[in-house]
């Protein structure tokens, strides 16, 4: 779902960007009072725990890869806003430092997955969940179903996305110049994988984590929860270091991330258009159509906008190819947090 540079032209770039600005703006003024709080420890850790997450990619079928986004949980416990706020933040650090995502396509991944997938995780939660006791069955599932739910809604936005580009934007002979498949291959490309293992992966993490927070911090599911008994949570940095912990565990098991093999469907690198090898794979995830014997010209010219200085999550001073994974972890989860610590230090300094 990360769509890089060269799949989206740049009108649909531009209006992807117009499109999430009214929501980063309201995101950034309801959340920029909570700067002056103990909030900013809650938003790093779980813009961090959607960072880790999106690095463990799965086996989809058709030889693609997927994975899951955390945006479920982080609009359970954040609320939509500051959701929104916190994923735009891990999706942005990906871009720039790691290459996941393109940095002209930083709008469009964040309307997917941020704006979304926050509200419609939040929504479905809500709805499901109601008014159910914080330790109820009840907001397990509900976590559950606004996982698959949310996850899916942004796979389908990403499809249609790429899918309109082949329409909307080809040269004289009618050959793509950005994405190259239309709707009718793009959405089931997409969705098929979404909607089983992708999904799935949403789905149990979402569940999983709020079923873990019911019993180890409840608090932090009460505010989004009307009526709750018990009153929202507002941790400091001690008080959140059980999440780091896990966190820190997860940082260590990235490496199993790179072992599922081939290539996210819509993130094809420009060489893998003229391998023989990559172009069977690219058909076999594309309903047996066989991709352009070179990528599209725009694609290929806006592809190398931005070399991340880690791409692809690969350290280039480490040869191990799991080092250097985790290492990625370790520095994006750093980098989220100087980011929410200046964001901090920026509010603080603004008078009123």
């Amino acid at each position: 779902m990360h769509i890089p540079d060269g799949y989206l032209s740049p009108a649909s770039c531009a209006a992807l960007y117009a499109g999430a600005a009214p929501f980063w703006y309201t995101a950034l003024r309801r959340v920029e009072r909570l700067m002056h709080s103990r909030t900013v420890p809650l938003l790093s850790v779980f813009a961090a725990f959607s960072f880790i997450v999106m690095m463990f990619n799965l086996p989809l079928p058709g030889g693609t890869t997927g994975h899951a986004v955390g945006v479920a949980v982080a609009a359970i416990v954040l609320g939509p806003w500051a959701s929104i706020l916190a994923i735009s933040i891990a999706l942005v650090i990906q871009a720039l430092f790691f290459g996941d995502g393109g940095i002209t396509a930083i709008g469009a991944n964040c309307f997917n997955m941020a704006i979304v997938g926050s509200l419609a995780a939040y929504g479905v939660y809500r709805v499901a969940a109601g008014r159910a006791p914080l330790g109820s069955r009840r907001r397990v599932i509900a976590a559950a179903c606004a996982g698959y739910c949310s996850i899916n809604l942004s796979a389908l936005f990403a499809a249609v996305e790429l899918g309109l580009q082949p329409l909307l934007f080809h040269d004289a002979s009618g050959a793509p110049l950005y994405a190259p498949y239309p709707l009718r291959i793009a959405i089931p490309a997409m969705m098929i994988g979404h909607l089983t293992i992708a999904g799935m992966a949403e789905l149990v993490v979402s569940a999983g984590v709020v079923a873990y927070l019911q019993r180890a911090e409840p608090s932090l599911l009460a505010g989004t929860a009307p009526a709750a008994e018990i009153a929202p949570a507002a941790p400091s940095w001690r008080a959140t270091r059980p999440l780091w912990i896990a966190l820190a565990a997860l940082m260590i098991l990235t490496p199993l991330g790179i072992l599922a093999a081939g290539s996210a469907w819509g993130e094809w690198a420009p060489e893998e258009f003229v391998s023989a090898a990559s172009r069977r794979q690219i058909a076999a995830a594309s309903g047996h159509l066989a991709p352009p014997a070179v990528a599209p010209a725009g694609l290929r010219r806006m592809a190398a906008f931005w070399t991340a200085p880690m791409p692809r999550y690969a350290p280039p001073f480490l040869k191990s190819a799991a080092l250097g994974y985790a290492l990625s972890a370790m520095a994006g989860t750093g980098l989220i947090i100087l980011a929410f610590l200046l964001a901090q230090w920026v509010s603080g300094r603004r008078p009123g």
